[in-house]
């Protein structure tokens, strides 16, 4: 699917997401006819490395459905990342059976969680327990962050959908994105094969190497796409706020006038949260490029340009995530106190945003970019940053 259809097929899943979005949003079921939804448009299978393209999708189905923006947003992230693992074979299987199966690809990868993998004669046992594992119970394969135990060494591996060993605890019961499936994940002696290990990283290995480096863009790229699913939150949450405000918000008695959407300030508060919006969406534009520009650089990349992409992707989840939570919820403010009732799924966009925005500290994300303009100095390199 080239960049255009896939656009235009966004927007298309997108609208349609967002027609039952409240009721789905209330049953609160595992998202799997959603999954499906991914499957026959064909977005599952848009490619990997096109992050311009990836981001825009995630940030349009996100303005329909955030939970499923944010679990097509993973998918894409998990499959770029596999090609940047050892076993190339592997990672190019997994892209084949995406595209010819119509796979859907979640990742239990928390640094705070504890799974480990042991050496059971010819295979690993993996066990332990993921707290927060986006899309996996409803994942056709499972990208795996273990510790081995008798190496001291990072490895990623990969599961298929129902393996013996692995459940899903339903405890998934969040304020927000009630439907991103994002509940833990429990392992018990699961066999691995060892064709089935994408890659390891020795604890000695940092940043002095050029493999070590480059692997560091996982923990960007979650921030980048996060940013989109937060900026398509803003876009879905004006959008439908919008549309009442012509259809049901009645004018205040002391305004004069017959209806809401002719009182200057209403239109006025709209204005001001187009111009943010307009200005979150430049900047969410500007840290994808930032992403792909030190991706391209391949082992090439060096620490400082890698610091200054971080720098504009954590400027941009600022942003995004001030606007998020401030937008979703003036939104009441313009369309009335009507509008605050169940059935009008409004307040799905603030718990939504409330949610994500809790994902990590904000206040870190300042402190890094207050850090560089004081001193000069980029980022250190964790899983957040």
């Amino acid at each position: 699917m080239n960049p255009t259809d896939a656009v235009t097929t966004a927007r298309a899943v997108a609208e349609r997401l967002r027609k039952d979005a409240v009721e789905r949003t209330h049953a609160n079921q595992p998202p799997l006819t959603e999954i499906e939804l991914l499957r026959e448009s064909g977005l599952l299978a848009v490619d990997p490395d096109d992050h311009r393209t990836t981001h825009a999708v995630t940030r349009l189905v996100s303005a329909g459905d955030a939970s499923i923006g944010h679990l097509l947003g993973y998918h894409y992230l998990h499959l770029w990342r596999a090609s940047l693992y050892d076993n190339g074979e592997l990672s190019r299987s997994l892209r084949h059976d995406v595209v010819t199966n119509r796979l859907f690809v979640a990742a239990v990868s928390n640094p705070r969680d504890t799974v480990t993998a042991t050496a059971a004669g010819d295979v690993l046992s993996v066990s332990g327990r993921g707290a927060f594992a986006t899309g996996c119970a409803v994942a056709d394969r499972l990208f795996i962050s273990a510790t081995r135990a008798d190496r001291e060494a990072r490895l990623v591996v990969v599961a298929r959908r129902g393996a013996d060993g692995i459940s899903h605890p339903p405890d998934w019961d969040n304020l927000g994105q009630r439907l991103s499936a994002s509940g833990s994940i429990v392992f018990q002696d699961v066999r691995v094969d060892p064709s089935d290990v994408l890659g390891t990283f020795p604890v000695e290995e940092n940043e002095s190497s050029p493999r070590w480096l480059r692997l560091s863009l996982v923990s960007l790229a979650f921030q980048a796409a996060l940013t989109q699913v937060l900026v398509g939150i803003v876009e879905g949450a004006l959008a439908e706020a919008a549309q009442y405000t012509r259809e049901r918000s009645r004018p205040w008695p002391a305004s004069g006038l017959e209806n809401a959407v002719d009182d200057p300030h209403i239109r006025a508060g709209y204005g001001e949260l187009d111009a943010t919006l307009r200005a979150t969406r430049l900047l969410a534009d500007d840290a994808t490029r930032a992403f792909a520009d030190a991706d391209a650089r391949g082992l090439a990349l060096t620490s400082a340009e890698r610091g200054r992409a971080a720098l504009t992707i954590s400027a941009a989840k600022v942003m995004s995530s001030r606007t998020a939570t401030e937008a979703t919820s003036r939104i009441f403010e313009l369309t009335g106190a009507r509008a605050t009732t169940r059935s009008s799924g409004l307040d799905r966009f603030w718990r939504d945003a409330r949610t994500l925005t809790l994902h990590d500290p904000l206040v870190y994300k300042a402190q890094e970019l207050g850090t560089s303009l004081l001193t000069g100095e980029v980022p250190p390199i964790t899983a957040y940053s």
